[in-house]
């Protein structure tokens, strides 16, 4: 239902619409909340910033890693990919989380491809099974070569559509309304025009994806700017691990190339491809028993000190070499396309690459069915931290998470309003606060790249610091950028924050000054709270058992 309101000031809402269950995004993690949600009875509506189809999940190409009932590798098993999972994560997966959320891989698959998705198939009948980084085993399902996210986001986007379930494109979120006991019970929005609107909800699900243009290359879209994590910190949620971002070891190399670049999937060297540096010089040897399928962290680190060396007079990116994959452009179709668009022919050229922003392994703390430390607060997808990734994401686990977390969301949120848990949408009011810090981006993303990226030191954290808080001011958001600005903002003084901290290298955290993994006393999350003055400060740890 939609309630128009007379006032037309650029702050006032100007109409308001009411649901069961509001999601924010519209990738796999939000169209398979919807969508269960529907089926348990829900009045669900999905708000995205851009078009329905847009977002992360369909520029995934790897796969989804899964260990399917009697069509897996011989050998293979749910425990075995947890433990891979573990070995990635660095120490810091939770456990118990992560079994239970690699448990439900099997029957979340079954689902989606019943909703429609269509995977490759082997020759001998069933899901062709790749391997890649991190991967004892092959147990990686994947759809049109390396289309996957396509494939799984053109399913979720049909049968959404097929089911009547209501979408409201080209809406940001800006923030929650809360009740004065601090729940949440709806949400605030901006139209691409600045129109503001109020989607009031008992629940309101986060699945929002990531922060890859905190830097100025990475392989997420242009709208990845991390708008799920402001506005639960904004809310009074915890996120922790938000200093672990995953850099993909191989984007597709260009000179100068900044924004989306495009991925080269790691699936390529599953098949048998080859890091070497300009001088032709193997990368990965000797630095990891895996070599060049070693975890994403240990490839983007050696790739990063083979770049300071400069062999060849190159120190800016390295090659891959997939000549001796036969049938490269039927297996990998979106990568031949990107690289001939650059005049490169993998049957005969090496492929030029470098490291690039690519996963949050943190997010907002949640446990395994999303539930936040927020009342009527939720998280799924990149935007939320389970506790599968740890310090580093095991490849092609994520769109896993969103299929499995996604549907448990909608779980969680009918037994929620079942029980009496979830606030009157109606005791909902917008912050006080009119402005929030933004940062100029340029200069954020040139200081979160130089150092914050890969390889980081006190010194260099501690500039970026200095940049962001020189260069920011107060802005209303009453526009789309002014949103995702200070959403950049802020996350970015909540990952120098928790990296400054973290005096030890692990997974997808790399400190100059300090190398070596730490004890005991770093196996442990880092939390970080928004301070009554709005500053990121690291908090005490969060227990979740029992919020809803």
């Amino acid at each position: 239902m939609t309630t128009p309101v007379s006032d037309f000031q650029a702050k006032t809402p100007v109409w308001e619409a009411r649901a069961d269950l509001v999601v924010i995004g519209s990738g796999v993690a939000g169209l398979t909340a919807a969508l269960r949600a529907q089926e348990l009875g829900l009045h669900a509506l999905v708000v995205t910033k851009a078009a329905v189809a847009d977002g992360n999940t369909r520029w995934a190409q790897g796969g989804i890693a899964v260990v399917l009932e009697g069509e897996h590798e011989l050998g293979d098993s749910v425990g075995k990919h947890a433990e891979d999972t573990f070995v990635a994560g660095a120490g810091l997966c939770d456990e118990d989380a992560a079994r239970s959320i690699l448990d439900g891989g099997p029957a979340a698959v079954a689902w989606l491809r019943a909703s429609g998705a269509r995977f490759d198939a082997a020759a001998g009948g069933g899901p062709a099974l790749a391997r890649e980084g991190g991967h004892s085993a092959f147990r990686v399902i994947h759809a049109g070569g390396d289309a996957t996210g396509a494939e799984v986001e053109r399913a979720l986007v049909a049968k959404a559509g097929g089911q009547g379930i209501p979408v409201l494109e080209h809406h940001i979120a800006v923030d929650a309304l809360r009740t004065p006991a601090g729940d949440v019970a709806g949400v605030a929005v901006l139209d691409r025009n600045g129109v503001p609107g109020v989607v009031r909800a008992p629940a309101v699900l986060l699945a929002t994806g990531g922060v890859g243009q905190l830097y100025q290359a990475t392989s997420n879209p242009e709208i990845a700017t991390g708008d799920g994590l402001a506005l639960a910190l904004r809310a009074g949620a915890a996120v922790a691990d938000i200093e672990f971002v995953q850099f993909h070891p191989t984007v597709l190399y260009s000179p100068g190339a900044r924004g989306r670049c495009p991925l080269v999937t790691e699936a390529v060297r599953g098949e048998g491809a080859t890091l070497l540096d300009a001088a032709g010089a193997p990368v990965m040897r000797g630095v990891h028993p895996l070599g060049d399928l070693a975890p994403r962290d240990v490839v983007s680190a050696a790739i990063t000190r083979r770049m300071a060396q400069a062999p060849g007079g190159v120190d800016d990116h390295v090659f891959l070499d997939a000549t001796s994959i036969p049938g490269f452009a039927k297996r990998f179709p979106t990568v031949h396309a990107a690289c001939a668009a650059l005049g490169v022919d993998p049957a005969v050229d090496a492929i030029p690459v470098t490291p690039a922003a690519h996963f949050s392994c943190g997010g907002v703390v949640t446990t395994a069915d999303g539930r936040s430390g927020v009342r009527g607060l939720y998280a799924a997808g990149e935007v939320a931290r389970t506790g599968l990734h740890g310090a580093n994401r095991l490849a092609s686990n994520s769109l896993l998470e969103g299929l499995v977390v996604g549907r448990r969301v909608a779980e969680a949120v009918s037994a929620d309003l079942a029980a009496g848990l979830l606030a009157d949408p109606a005791r909902g009011r917008l912050p006080e606060r009119e402005t929030a810090v933004a940062a100029d981006r340029d200069a954020l993303q040139r200081v979160m790249s130089r150092y914050a990226a890969i390889g980081r030191d006190a010194d260099g954290l501690a500039a970026a610091g200095s940049v962001l808080d020189l260069s920011h001011q107060d802005s209303p958001l009453w526009t789309q950028k002014a949103v995702e600005d200070a959403a950049l903002t802020v996350v970015a003084q909540a990952l120098l924050a928790a990296a400054a901290r973290r005096t030890e290298s692990r997974g997808s955290h790399v400190r100059t000054d300090f190398p070596d993994r730490g004890g005991l006393e770093w196996r442990r999350s880092q939390y970080v709270r928004l301070s009554p003055s709005g500053q990121p400060v690291l908090a005490e740890e969060i227990r979740m058992e029992g919020v809803a």
